[in-house]
């Protein structure tokens, strides 16, 4: 029979073998806690790739011994569901561990349901999408939610270190000698994925012939080439997109160079553009605004460059614009001008357009009051003269508060507050 994956070999039989994950599972934490009090509740593990969501559910179940099934929510049909529940209805209470579980469509989620209600099931489902946004209310509602975080290098290494000594499920009846290198690099190059790592040592053992002391040497070019097709851990339809997206746009606004420029990285290293642009050109006018009023149209140049280039040349107009962004003076008050005059609207606070502002284009205007006593503005000194322009109800409303930030807006600044003050 073929021999399982070491991933799957070295998964933990307990939640003290567990790496990582000290919130859920450390001494007095929740996850500890209900395996403490013997009381398992039906909960959702979620968090990035290989930082263990399956080996906890595992874990907690063999833990606790009680009788576990493993269903995959797409590979897996509605019947093996039904399988499940009547083996729970003979067994007692069944640990039913979903992967996927945010596939789970809705006959199955219906057939679930009432069996998670009466606790015959108790439901650990694993995803790496976050379940707010993509798991039905009614299965988010009956379990817990409990995210994981991405591995550390160093939680990467013990498990690294484990796998090799152990003699049960790793390799330690082999004499295996891990170069100090090569331990650095699958712990570095697996991005926080424990499985990743796992894999790369494998195949790094199974593949290295011994030498005539009978020992296996993984030394760092070996390890180099068992994990260079690591790909970088960013899924462009995933939740993690999102967060490298948000942080993208808050490090600009932030002003932080080294910072936008590394999710800039992660952006052109998951190929995408379109999500790219879309938030250097709504930063330039959002964050940036009137502080520096270059930074819009340098903003959508650069990305016209880009597309035009192409990777990797698309990087360089890129990094310019991004550094130029982040370092440009912050002004908001322009769009927020703007949603403070459409939160009046909003709540019917509009009042009657100043009869001299209405159209007067038509026969009968004049009769109506439409029009008249309108000033033309070029008539004036400046191009400006003091006429009311608002309804009477909100005359004398300001929605606009400039900053001093930036000379443009210094300037406009003057205009405005002059403006006011004649106007009064």
């Amino acid at each position: 029979m073929k021999q399982k994956p070491l991933a799957l070999r070295m998964r933990p039989d307990n939640i003290k073998e567990i790496i990582g994950q000290e919130h859920l599972v450390g001494e007095g934490k929740i996850i500890n806690r209900m395996v403490q009090a013997e009381r398992l509740a039906s909960m959702i593990l979620f968090g990035p790739p290989g930082t263990g969501k399956t080996s906890m559910a595992v874990a907690i179940a063999k833990s606790l011994e009680r009788p576990v099934k493993m269903l995959n929510a797409v590979a897996d049909k509605k019947k093996d569901m039904e399988i499940v529940v009547e083996e729970a209805k003979m067994m007692g209470q069944v640990v039913l561990i979903l992967d996927e579980v945010h596939r789970l469509d809705k006959a199955k989620q219906d057939f679930l349901l009432p069996h998670l209600e009466s606790n015959l099931i108790t439901l650990i489902g694993c995803t790496t999408s976050n379940p707010y946004h993509s798991i039905n209310p009614a299965i988010r509602s009956r379990c817990h939610l409990f995210e994981l975080h991405a591995l550390t290098a160093d939680n990467v290494k013990t498990a690294v270190k484990r796998a090799v000594d152990d003699k049960v499920n790793g390799f330690g009846n082999e004499a295996v000698l891990l170069k100090d290198q090569a331990l650095n690099h699958f712990a570095q190059s697996a991005n926080g994925d424990m499985r990743s790592a796992l894999n790369g040592l494998e195949l790094a053992i199974s593949s290295t012939p011994k030498n005539i002391d009978d020992q296996i040497i993984i030394n760092l070019e070996t390890a180099e080439e068992c994990m260079q097709k690591k790909s970088f851990s960013h899924d462009k339809g995933g939740d993690a997109h999102y967060d490298v997206l948000s942080a993208f746009q808050k490090s600009i606004r932030g002003s932080d160079v080294d910072a936008a420029l590394h999710y800039l990285g992660r952006l052109i290293e998951a190929g995408d553009l379109d999500s790219i642009a879309r938030r250097m050109i709504v930063t330039a006018y959002e964050d940036i605004g009137v502080a520096n009023p270059q930074a819009g149209p340098r903003a959508v140049a650069a990305v016209q460059a880009a597309e035009r280039l192409g990777f990797p040349e698309a990087r360089i107009p890129l990094a310019v614009t991004i550094v130029e962004l982040c370092l440009s003076p912050k002004s908001n008050t322009a769009y927020k001008a703007l949603d403070a005059a459409l939160g009046d609207i909003r709540n019917g606070k509009s009042g009657d357009i100043p009869a001299h502002l209405k159209d007067s284009h038509y026969q009968g205007a004049e009769k109506m009051g439409r029009g008249i006593d309108y000033k033309y503005p070029h008539n004036y000194d400046n191009s400006w003269v003091s006429q009311q322009y608002l309804p009477d109800s909100i005359k004398n409303k300001q929605y606009y508060k400039p900053k001093n930030t930036g000379k443009f807006e210094q300037a406009i600044k003057q205009v405005y507050e002059k403006i006011q003050h004649d106007n009064k």
